[in-house]
């Protein structure tokens, strides 16, 4: 009798832990908002694990932006099977089935969505995939409806010598400056589907690295004092963007927005490569920028977008012209290019684009020339477990079509970061005209070779591996000591010009804030909350 009494009690027992079981996982769907209506699972739980430290909790979900997210974001992945939106900042996490998510976050979120994460955010209007990781400060609003800020911005202070090993050889140059950029945005909700954003980017580059910019071997692309810039990266305008946008969700899955920028950047290529995250340890412009993405500096742009799900098209008129000499200015919009492109981000890992552009007379150098830029690229962004490791890549082609020439420029580049250690590296196969290198009317005396043919294409292979490592950190400031070294292997014409396999290099001090994850926020929320006594929803997040 004793014995049957103790099986019916653990049986009892048995079954009530199970149910308590079944209720701490589907407890999150019972906050539900007001009016909305949830449908419950009704399959058995399966067994869960005792400990739960080591509960899995990152399915179906892709977490490994979670490393990087912050408070206030909309984590929504459902588009990629995820179920899961986090707002830390509100206390707020949310499960829901069928691919439903409640929009709770007073934060920021995506500049063009308020369904998307704001880690998706590119350059202009294009797309990083979620999980990409922020270097950033942010401010929350205290109330709905309110103003979400984010700082960026990154400076440089660095050695750089070009062309080292071949004495007399041509771009053989050194340089002690800073290039940087600063970029600032303010994020407010409209009502009850509309979102607008403001933002503006600023450089320096006319003071710390001159104007006739900083040496950079085989680099092309616009002009100082008339003549074109060669073997240099040109500075970019004090004002490089100055941009409005507004966007207007008609579901959770279906936006619709339009953008202004004057400057700004059409909707052509990838993320540019100071806000590209797998370039970000890389002081150096890509030879293939203009290739790729020297649109991002423009004025005047107008662009449209509709975005379904994980697909977006959108279209652009803006001025084709690249900035003038004048770095200070504003240049006279004209409207006088358009351009499309399509991006699709298939998960959280991945983000695609295809664009193509028709820009009328883009180079000063060449005012009567037109050119059809076509590009693609596939970004790639992974967590590696712990906050602070994570990695990065991209891949980006592109394409100049002018006078029946078709010039190419293929990228590759990675960059992996270990806590306080990145390794990175950048790779480049760029074909380039005899007359982009100015080599058949010589600039440089002794370096104009007469016998070339202007239409000539000349081939470079250029390799940059670096590593640098963060030497201080300060109220999420980061102090990151570099170095880095790029070779190049040439076709025979350019050997006899630049001398064999030369090689450049460059030590470096990056300052940029810090990498933006889930514990340091919360570690800084905790401490603001028990020195103001103010809710979690409240308080600031980060500095400007």
């Amino acid at each position: 009798m004793k014995k049957t009494i103790v099986v019916i009690l653990l049986s009892i027992s048995q079954a009530t832990l199970a149910q308590h079981q079944h209720h701490e996982v589907t407890k999150p769907s019972d906050r539900s908002m007001p009016g909305t209506s949830i449908p419950r699972k009704t399959t058995p739980a399966k067994a869960q694990p005792t400990n739960k430290s080591k509960a899995d909790t990152t399915r179906p979900m892709d977490h490994s932006t979670m490393d990087h997210s912050m408070p206030g974001m909309n984590m929504d992945h459902s588009s990629h099977d995820g179920r899961m939106t986090t707002d830390v900042s509100m206390g707020a996490m949310t499960t829901l089935n069928d691919g439903m998510t409640m929009d709770t976050s007073m934060g920021m979120t995506h500049s063009l969505s308020r369904n998307l994460s704001m880690n998706r955010n590119g350059s202009g209007t294009s797309w990083h995939p979620d999980n990409t990781p922020m270097y950033a400060y942010m401010r929350h609003p205290s109330r709905p409806n309110g103003w979400s800020t984010m700082l960026h911005y990154a400076v440089y202070l660095r050695y750089t010598a070009q062309n080292i090993n071949n004495t007399g050889g041509r771009g053989r140059s050194s340089q002690l400056g800073a290039p940087n950029w600063v970029m600032g945005m303010a994020q407010r909700r409209v009502g009850q589907h509309g979102l607008f954003q403001a933002r503006a980017m600023l450089s320096l580059d006319p003071l710390t690295v001159t104007n006739g910019g900083y040496p950079l071997l085989f680099q092309t692309g616009e002009t100082y004092k008339g003549q074109p810039l060669i073997d240099r990266q040109h500075p970019h305008d004090l004002v490089s963007e100055l941009s409005v946008s507004y966007a207007h969700a008609l579901s959770r899955d279906i936006d619709l927005y339009g953008y202004v920028g004057y400057p700004g950047e059409p909707a052509m290529g990838p993320p540019a490569f100071m806000h590209r995250i797998s370039s970000f340890n890389n002081p150096d412009a890509p030879l293939s920028h203009h290739w790729q993405d020297a649109t991002h500096i423009l004025f005047g742009v107008t662009t449209v977008g509709f975005r379904y799900k994980w697909i977006k098209l959108e279209g652009s008129a803006f001025t084709g012209h690249e900035p003038d000499e004048n770095r200070y200015n504003f240049d006279k919009p004209q409207f006088n290019s358009y351009s499309y492109r399509v991006s699709v981000n298939p998960s959280p890992s991945l983000a695609l684009q295809f664009s193509q552009g028709f820009l009328k007379s883009p180079e000063e150098a060449h005012p009567g020339e037109d050119v059809v830029r076509t590009t693609a690229s596939v970004l790639h962004s992974k967590g590696l477990g712990r906050e602070g490791r994570y990695v990065t890549s991209a891949l980006v082609w592109g394409q100049n079509t002018h006078d029946g020439v078709n010039e190419r420029a293929y990228l590759a580049e990675s960059s992996l970061q270990l806590d306080r250690t990145a390794f990175y590296g950048r790779y480049e196969n760029v074909t380039k005209s005899a007359e982009e290198l100015a080599l058949t009317d010589p600039i440089d005396p002794g370096f104009g070779h007469s016998e070339l043919n202007s239409a000539q294409l000349l081939t470079i292979n250029n390799l940059t591996l670096g590593l640098n490592y963060r030497i201080a950190q300060h109220r999420n400031t980061d102090l990151v000591l570099g170095v880095q070294l790029t070779g190049a292997l040439l076709d025979k014409t350019l050997e006899r010009i630049y001398g064999r396999y030369p090689i450049s290099g460059q030590i470096y001090l990056r300052l940029s804030p810090s990498l933006m994850t889930m514990s340091s926020m919360m570690k800084r929320m905790n401490g603001q909350v028990n020195r103001t006594g103010a809710p979690a929803g409240q308080v600031h997040a980060g500095h400007h």
